[in-house]
């Protein structure tokens, strides 16, 4: 067999180990439910990395998927947003054909969970490779809705963080929706919803801190925290301007 070659950057996912041409990482409670739901992806065409059950040590194997990720890239230029948009809305619309179990638990359930999304479609999960976009990291999926997890997608994608030009940041979030092809109600909804969720964000951090739940105790303390209060006050600060992007 390859050797094991530590891969970083995760900070919830655990140990995850290259073998060969196969990523390793901890079989959870919830593994099984995530399997089955990308499987039904990979049946609808969406690029997504394969599965192989489990190793001899009990992992969960699954494809390595070559290429650079996002976040060493950020901020994405317009036009790779935009196609990003495109994969999130197919992967949202492939979704619909997926069971919504009521008693899968996730880190920060939606409102009204009507969807099985992937929960953190962000820079730093997706790899991309010429033209290959591809999500990987999918430990976090479970029941959520459209306008939480695309919140969440737009706020990665469309950099809106407190370093940022927010003019520059007006035009990406725009060229995500594009892509995704937003409605109308999705458009309007959205920019009270990135409030929400990049302050969600916040408030998970704080509590698992002062609770001692880990990883998110620790990533409170290493900076995560200030940079989610920071990120959700600089979205409400310029909700107005995230309001005219949405619909343009």
């Amino acid at each position: 067999m390859d050797p094991e070659q530590t891969l970083v950057g995760g900070n919830t996912s655990g140990d995850v180990v290259r073998v060969g041409s196969t990523v390793r990482k901890r079989w959870l409670s919830s593994t099984p439910r995530v399997v089955a739901y990308m499987d039904a992806l990979r049946e609808q065409g969406i690029d997504v990395p394969r599965t192989y059950g489990r190793d001899e040590h009990g992992r969960l194997v699954l494809d390595f998927v070559p290429g650079t990720l996002g976040i060493e890239m950020a901020p994405l230029s317009v036009e790779l947003v935009q196609r990003v948009g495109a994969v999130v809305r197919d992967i949202h619309n492939a979704s619909r054909r997926v069971s919504v179990p009521r008693d899968w638990d996730v880190t920060l359930p939606a409102a009204h969970p009507d969807l099985v999304c992937h929960n953190d479609l962000a820079t730093w999960n997706l790899v991309i490779d010429d033209d290959r976009l591809v999500f990987i990291d999918w430990d976090g999926a479970g029941p959520s809705s459209r306008v939480w997890d695309l919140a969440y997608a737009a706020i990665s994608f469309a950099h809106l963080f407190p370093d940022a030009v927010v003019q520059d940041c007006a035009m990406r979030l725009a060229a995500f929706l594009n892509g995704y092809d937003a409605s109308p109600e999705l458009r309007r909804a959205l920019p009270d919803v990135l409030v929400e969720r990049s302050l969600a964000m916040y408030e998970l951090l704080r509590t698992s801190h002062e609770a001692g739940v880990e990883p998110w105790g620790s990533m409170y303390v290493e900076g995560h925290g200030d940079h989610w209060l920071m990120t959700s006050r600089f979205i409400s600060e310029h909700h107005g301007i995230w309001v005219g992007a949405a619909q343009e």
